[in-house]
């Protein structure tokens, strides 16, 4: 099982290797830069409704969020 804190390490690595900031990430998925902060810290996570719009921004498939 996949917890909250690996799941905002993957996410903060995805959004690296893209070379996108917090902010863009952000603004593509209509959240706050605070939102996604706490995302990549592992304090809270994105709906479940919200991988979609993630994994497009990050072009990567939401099965990458989980490996």
């Amino acid at each position: 099982m996949l917890s909250i804190e690996k799941f905002g390490q993957r996410l903060a690595y995805l959004r690296s290797v893209s070379h996108l900031t917090q902010r863009e990430v952000a603004a593509y998925c209509s959240v706050t830069v605070q939102a996604v902060s706490k995302w990549e810290r592992g304090l809270s996570c994105p709906d479940l409704l919200m991988l979609d719009d993630l994994a497009r921004v990050l072009r990567v498939e939401i099965k990458d969020f989980f490996e």
